[in-house]
């Protein structure tokens, strides 16, 4: 699908997107920006995981059983006009299904709004083939050895849920190159800084820019 931004400069919403290894701190980060941007709208991923404690369904994630992501994935493989899909973009991560909603995104573009995307590396890139004018920033952290601390302080997993993201997470950081920016989150406050700067400068050039 052409990117929509770019076929109608009048189209005033862009696409943020924040990707990086798990644990790297995306979530805290695009909790501060939607505070600190109004602009910004989250878009809520659909997920074939189980939901975990404190989450809310249509607000942390849809969730979806592991039959109902394949039906939605069978049925944009066997649509072949893209508007139609149901998903924006959609990969398989750590054996569970990830993928983004496609209509709350476009609504939101089309209404002027930004959208922030917290999505897995693969559906990144997903995005960015249909949407030129997206912007990518990868998060990385200030080493392999902290973002192994900050995974198993957190003790959301088991440890072979830890140690297979932690083989996932080398991969992606083998993609950096594939990105428009790549921030280091060492201190929370500085990368939040640093991912505002490049909102800012981007609205000001407009959608093109």
């Amino acid at each position: 699908m052409d990117d929509p931004t770019a076929m109608n400069p009048t189209i005033p919403g862009r696409i943020y997107i924040i990707t990086g290894p798990s644990g790297v701190g995306k979530g805290s980060l695009c909790q501060l920006l939607l505070e600190a941007e109004p602009r910004l709208r989250l878009s809520v991923s659909a997920t074939s995981r189980i939901m975990r404690a404190g989450e809310t369904d249509g607000v942390s994630y849809h969730f979806k059983t592991r039959p109902e992501f394949e039906a939605m994935i069978a049925h944009d493989q066997a649509q072949p006009d893209p508007i139609l899909h149901e998903l924006l973009e959609w990969a398989e991560y750590n054996g569970n299904y990830y993928g983004t909603p496609r209509q709350a995104v476009e609504e939101t573009l089309s209404n002027g709004g930004d959208m922030l995307l917290e999505i897995e590396t693969q559906g990144a890139l997903q995005v960015k083939r249909k949407f030129e004018a997206a912007c990518l920033l990868f998060i990385a952290p200030p080493s392999f050895e902290e973002l192994e601390r900050r995974l198993r302080v957190r003790g959301t997993e088991a440890e072979p849920d830890i140690e297979n993201r932690l083989r996932l997470s080398r991969h992606e950081m083998t993609l950096q190159d594939q990105f428009d920016y790549v921030l280091v989150n060492e201190n929370l406050k500085t990368c939040l800084q640093a991912i505002q700067a490049i909102i800012h400068q981007k609205q000001g050039a407009g959608v093109g820019g």
